[in-house]
């Protein structure tokens, strides 16, 4: 089996090498090889053939020199010899080695290393001349005809590194090579993999023509080999192919995915199309550009659309799927502009796109419900006082009911807060200084469709479109030092252009609603005041006690609000064809800003929110200080009376708390609905209380309790999922890690650089780093007896690195109200530095697939691979 899969990765990866050649061009370095074989050993001792003609001794610039040891000048030769970190710079090169030796007659350099106190050979030489660097063991360079002769030469040109034994560098455009290794390993001197071959034409920041080439992996050369191949070289990006990846897939038959081509269209913008076709018929389109503008802009835009086809056409189980979606971000760098900003984050399209498509398996998105966008505009006038306005289009769609919601647009604006009696210097103080209004508006065209009808002219005609003015004035000061004070009033005024008119038909015999285009208005106001203080508690134990003292802080407040009734705005309605029963409505139900309240309110409401904090003694400090931990982050109660009601004047008491634990790792939150009245034998509220009724005082309606629990080998914070966010799914692998099958190169986990000086050290480190989410959540539903755990579930996601530089994580859970297993992810990867293996398998559930990829992680030679994988079967509809 491992030989069939090694025939199987070598004989992929040799078509796609042979794919790529593009042309080779001979090339002799024999000239090379005319040295003195003492030269190859001491160079800077030896003699060479110097082919150059003798020019003037005149130097054509200053020569800056430097040495640790000594620098000596031979007048009778010419020469300056400098040793012991010895540098030199001359004209447009720099060269720094352990011993350098400048003929200044025949403008030569001659550059080596020394021994030191071990007899080891030590201070490389380092070659530069404007952006080309060159490390090799020893170098002779005439700076007259730029001509160079580099034993070992070690360079770098993008992601690709080179190192030969003997170079010849005729001029600044052209490096010929013998016997040399090519790599994208980052460990040039010991490489994971390389391609050794015999000849080489180097031209810096374009290509490299080679001959001979066979590929060698953990230095044993394999069967791989090719007579020459071509390999381009450029700092900028470059256009070209990308190839596919072959497949199976049981209801689309075989495939090939991802393959298109690379525009690198400028320095600013690209863009790939990519496509899929399916040996049934099904095919799928993308187009993905990334732009960006330093200190402007970037972002990011991809549109898919795929049409899948199930089965064949005149079988009884064919089916056709259409599917779109498009992604558009767009960040606005800070620095840009002062006062106005533009951002966007766009994710719409088929609700049924991501649970159908085939080529990318994005199971967090899957799972989740809702996909959302928003395009906004801002501006702030730096007035007195300051108006702020804002242009925005938001989207909001629902993948289950296929509902969409949308406004195009939404415009805002407000003016700041004015201050009409507050001195323009001084503290404001009192409640007549702090009284304030400002002004506010919010137009809206929104409109609510279904995805059939997305984009279609009845979207557009059920449109609705409205303006709210309004102007909110308050006040605060304080009474008796202690007690905090607010009161306010607010005056709204709607602009509505569609409203409803309902009658009785007696054709239908039903009571029809119709849709009335025109401009009508309404307008509200309402009071409010409240008053609330601060009171806090301590309870001491004992500076010799484990906890020496409890602090509990609670913050009463007590709230009014009254809001009139708005009848006037109120018309009846025949419900029958006598015309004798009637009803009320309003012309304004349903409008985009709703419609004026008919009940007279007059709330009080009642709130008391409570922070209990405890201050212990910490083991960790040796002077034995104490440190302060948090029991409690919150515990809030609040409830409402209603002065206006005849009966159940009381609202249900609503509990909520929240605490972290283990050093904030575990976060705890909970709830509760308590209500004082009971109910009837048919689940229906009386006004009546609950302990008058032979029951308790409170009768808890439901509960809710929600755990969650990260935590790692190490301390630091573990990065959030992209990929799924990007999507519409969560940041965390509670639901499984989206995997992008469009670009298998990435890895599964989130990759560190590599900061320790002794690499070898991680293949055998016995250090396992790991990291695992856990999260638990139950409701309770009481509300009519029920007494019934309407949901329980518990998911727990987590990685592990078995050895070094091998990962495994998983992502599962269990669901205890319909007593079966969650959906489940289990992820593996091989980090082999320049390679990189992973198999990803979802292995029950309807998105059942797996995959497994091995090949070279640099994106240079990402066509060297071994890629297989079955997709998950789609049901389409």
């Amino acid at each position: 089996m491992h030989t069939k899969l090694i025939h199987i990765v070598l004989s992929v990866i040799l078509l796609t090498i042979v794919n790529s050649i593009a042309f080779a061009q001979e090339f002799k370095v024999n000239d090379t090889l005319k040295l003195n074989s003492t030269m190859l050993e001491k160079p800077i001792n030896g003699k060479m053939n110097d082919s150059t003609k003798k020019k003037k001794n005149a130097l054509e610039g200053i020569v800056k020199m430097n040495a640790k040891d000594y620098e000596k000048i031979d007048q009778k030769k010419k020469q300056l010899t400098l040793y012991n970190e010895a540098s030199i710079k001359y004209t447009d090169f720099d060269i720094k080695a352990g011993i350098i030796v400048y003929d200044f007659e025949k403008k030569q350099v001659y550059a080596g290393r020394i021994k030191d106190t071990a007899g080891n050979y030590t201070q490389r030489p380092v070659f530069t001349q404007g952006t080309n660097v060159v490390e090799p063991d020893s170098l002779v360079y005439n700076n007259s005809t730029g001509k160079a002769l580099i034993w070992n030469s070690r360079t770098k040109q993008g992601e690709m590194n080179i190192k030969a034994e003997i170079a010849k560098r005729e001029n600044d455009s052209v490096v010929f090579m013998k016997s040399a290794r090519i790599t994208t390993a980052k460990d040039i001197d010991d490489p994971e993999y390389y391609f050794y071959v015999t000849k080489v034409k180097f031209v810096p920041k374009k290509k490299v023509v080679v001959g001979p080439t066979n590929l060698v992996i953990a230095d044993v050369p394999t069967p791989l080999f090719l007579p020459f191949a071509y390999f381009p070289m450029s700092e900028n990006s470059t256009s070209g192919f990308i190839v596919p990846t072959p497949g199976q897939n049981n209801r689309q038959g075989y495939f090939l995915q991802n393959g298109g081509y690379y525009f690198a269209l400028s320095d600013y913008y690209d863009l790939a199309v990519l496509g899929d076709y399916f040996t049934n018929g099904s095919y799928g389109l993308r187009a993905e550009s990334s732009y960006a503008k330093r200190y402007k802009f970037n972002g990011r835009f991809n549109f898919r659309f795929e049409n899948n086809i199930q089965s064949e056409r005149g079988f009884p189980d064919y089916a056709q799927s259409k599917q779109y979606n498009i992604q558009w971000s767009h960040n606005q760098d800070s620095k840009a502009a002062a006062n106005s900003r533009f951002s966007a984050s766009v994710n719409l399209g088929s609700s049924k796109y991501f649970r159908q498509s085939v080529n990318m398996n994005n199971v967090g998105s899957s799972l989740n419900n809702n996909l959302s966008s928003s395009v906004s505009y801002s501006k702030t006038f730096p007035t007195i006082p300051q108006v702020n306005l804002s242009l925005s289009a938001t989207h909001s769609q629902n993948t289950n009911t296929e509902q969409i919601d949308m406004t195009l647009p939404t415009f805002q604006a407000s003016v700041d807060r004015i201050f009409p009696f507050a001195p323009k210097d001084g503290i404001k103080r009192g409640i007549i200084k702090n009284i304030n209004f400002q002004y506010n508006i919010r137009g809206e065209n929104r409109i609510r469709t279904a995805d059939s009808l997305f984009f279609s002219p009845q979207m557009f005609r059920d449109a609705k479109t409205g303006f709210q003015h309004s102007i909110p004035i308050s006040t605060n000061f304080k009474i008796l030092k202690y007690f905090s004070v607010s009161m306010g009033a607010a005056y709204n005024e709607v602009w509505a252009f569609n409203t409803i008119k309902k009658r009785f038909n007696l054709i239908e015999n039903a009571v029809s609603i119709t849709d009335q285009k025109g401009f009508e208005a309404f307008r509200t106001y309402n009071f409010s005041a409240g008053i609330g203080t601060t009171i806090y508690g301590t309870f001491n134990f004992g500076e010799d006690k484990k906890i020496q003292a409890i602090r509990h802080v609670i913050r009463p407040n007590i709230s009014y609000g009254y809001t009139p009734s708005f009848e006037q705005y109120y018309d009846t309605y025949a419900i029958d064809a006598t015309g004798l029963t009637t009803a009320e409505y309003s012309k304004f139900e349903g409008g985009l800003f709703g419609a004026p309240g008919k009940s007279y309110s007059n709330n009080v409401g009642l709130s008391f929110s409570n922070t209990f904090e405890a201050k212990m003694l910490d083991k960790e400090s040796k002077k034995g200080e104490s440190k302060k931990v948090m029991l409690l982050n919150n515990l809030n109660f609040a409830t409402n009376y209603d002065i206006a009601a005849d009966s159940l004047a009381w609202s249900p008491v609503r509990m909520t708390g929240g605490t972290q634990l283990f050093k904030q790792k575990m976060n705890i939150n909970f709830g509760a609905t308590l209500d004082p009245y009971a109910i009837d034998n048919v689940g229906n509220r009386i006004n009546k209380f609950n302990i008058d009724n032979g029951g308790s005082l409170f009768r808890m309606t439901s509960a809710n309790l929600t755990l969650n629990y990260s935590f790692s080998s190490t301390d630091g914070e573990k990065k959030s999922n992209e990929q799924n966010q990007q999507n519409g799914g969560t940041g965390d692998d509670l639901f499984g890690r989206n995997t992008d099958l469009s670009d298998t190169r990435q890895s599964l986990f989130d990759k560190k650089e590599d900061k320790k000086e002794n690499k070898k050290t991680e293949w055998y480190s016995t250090k396992l780093p790991w990291d695992l989410r856990f999260a638990y959540s139950v409701t309770y539903n009481n509300s009519r007896r029920q007494d019934e755990i309407a949901s329980q579930s518990v998911m727990a996601s987590g990685n592990i690195e078995l050895a070094p530089r091998w990962k495994v994580g998983f992502s599962s859970g269990y669901d205890f109200k319909q007593q079966g297993v969650t959906f489940t992810q289990l992820r593996f990867e091989r980090d082999l530095e320049s390679w990189r293996m992973s198999f990803n398998w979802v292995p029950f559930g309807t998105n059942t697939h797996w995959g497994f990829f091995i090949g070279i992680s640099s994106g240079m030679l990402s066509d060297i691979k071994y890629d297989k994988r079955q997709l998950p079967d789609r049901v389409f509809q």
